[in-house]
């Protein structure tokens, strides 16, 4: 299962989580690659890639990013207005496929739950229907 975790304009968190996992023992094995895109001096790190190959692995990353993000906490649930996004608020966005969710509220019981269901997805798009 390969999810991404949108950067929401907050480079620095994504960086941060990409540390984060790599030095968490349960994680440091997930392959983990940065995605990037156009800026104006140089390349914008967008987003980065996380495969979850076994049903650990999800435990596991949703337990070091919930407690990334608690580490991270600004005392904003939401991300932010128009203005754009303030220090903090960065790496809540996840997407697997056509699945968009903000994910920086979630417990790591709710968010592993989310993982678990996005998964069953696509294993029921590999199996077809009734399989």
């Amino acid at each position: 299962m390969r999810i991404r975790i949108m950067s929401d304009g907050d480079e620095a968190a994504l960086t941060e989580l990409q540390t984060w996992l790599a030095d968490t023992p349960g994680t440091a094995d997930l392959p983990v690659e940065q995605v990037t895109g156009d800026g104006t001096t140089m390349s914008v790190l967008e987003a980065v890639d996380i495969v979850l190959g076994h049903f650990t692995d999800i435990g596991a990353f949703a337990l070091a990013y919930a407690t990334w993000r608690s580490t991270r906490n600004t005392g904003s649930d939401t991300v932010s207005g128009a203005g754009g996004p303030t220090e903090g608020d960065g790496a809540r966005t996840l997407t697997h496929g056509a699945t968009t969710v903000d994910i920086g509220h979630l417990t790591p019981d709710e968010l592993s739950a989310l993982l678990h269901r996005l998964n069953g997805g696509d294993q029921q798009e590999q199996d077809g229907p009734g399989a």
